[in-house]
């Protein structure tokens, strides 16, 4: 799939480009699926370059599929191995070549779809969670859009960890989903403000709003919360009273996957695998403790429709496109 320049969905083509050319250490990829993120919506209006070494005019942050190729000194991965994982661009093509150590093997039981649905929501929820944020067992963490792909993911993740979620979203349907997926309470910021819906104040924000949310984050943090600043759908620029932040000890801590070097994405996805990807498995008659949340899959042929879809705000949950 490839912009043919900066607009709408209507410049989103299908082309041919060469085989891209396999490096020692890194293995080729035959896609079979991948996940659609808002990043690809904001690079396809021109606003979010892929990072250098990446395709600039071929989408795609996440991708599943099996191992087509190797090269000298892959050790990990063999031809026909099932993987996913996360990349600076190009993902949403038949071919993609990554580095051995940016790879995760697919759980067991998952098809290729729901395990596009994994990279980029599930590391970076983890991420922020867990390293960035701190969370820990028996706080009580904010996730903003929690009916998101990244919000969903971040819920699963939360309660696994043992924390109490709460979640705002402007739909009522979408809070009422994700009960299932750990939310404990929701805040339907339709009716509601958030501030005057939360209650006790929170330790930990996972927050993709920003701009004009971010007083209103403040007054919630407990001392010594953390808030994670993950996107501002709610715009760039804000103007805030800075005093809470040092009256309460707050950390404002800023996040973004797509920028990161290798040597910041191996030791993530090495302890992603470790410690969070068995849960995706089922073992006897025990479910998974976390599922990738696919709301809908498209043809790849058809990315246009997916991106109108998830810029209607009104999925749940990943849209994914597939071969």
């Amino acid at each position: 799939m490839i912009f043919e320049g900066a607009g709408g969905p209507e410049v989103i083509t299908i082309g041919e480009v060469p085989k891209p050319e396999v490096k020692p250490e890194h293995i080729r990829v035959r896609v079979r699926a991948a996940g659609v993120n808002r990043a690809d919506l904001i690079q396809r209006r021109g606003h979010y370059p892929a990072p250098p070494g990446w395709p600039s005019n071929i989408p795609g942050l996440e991708y599943a599929g099996e191992v087509e190729a190797v090269r000298s000194g892959v050790t990990r991965w063999q031809i026909g191995d099932r993987v996913m994982g996360l990349v600076g661009g190009g993902a949403q093509a038949e071919m993609v070549v990554v580095h051995q150590d940016e790879v995760l093997a697919i759980p067991d039981g998952l098809s290729y779809p729901e395990a596009a649905a994994i990279p980029e929501s599930f590391l970076t929820a983890y991420d922020a969670i867990a390293t960035r944020g701190r969370l820990k067992a028996r706080e009580r963490i904010l996730i903003h859009a929690v009916g998101s792909g990244l919000g969903t993911a971040a819920a699963q993740i939360a309660k696994y960890l043992g924390a109490t979620v709460l979640g705002t979203s402007r739909s009522g349907d979408k809070l009422a989903r994700a009960l299932i997926y750990g939310l404990d309470v929701g805040i339907d910021t339709s009716r509601t403000a958030f501030p005057d819906a939360v209650g006790e104040p929170v330790h930990v924000i996972l927050d993709v709003l920003g701009g004009t949310a971010l007083a209103d984050n403040l007054a919630v943090l407990a001392p010594r919360g953390r808030l994670v600043l993950l996107g501002f759908l709610a715009g760039s620029q804000a103007e805030v009273d800075l005093a809470p932040i040092l009256r309460k000890r707050l950390e404002l801590i800023g996040t973004v996957m797509r920028t990161r070097g290798r040597e910041e994405r191996i030791p993530l996805i090495a302890e992603f695998a470790e410690r969070m990807l068995p849960l995706f498995e089922s073992h006897g008659e025990r479910s998974p403790v976390l599922r990738p949340v696919v709301e809908r899959t498209y043809p790849m042929t058809q990315l246009a429709d997916a991106h109108r879809v998830l810029e209607g705000n009104a999925t749940f949950g990943k849209i994914v496109v597939a071969w």
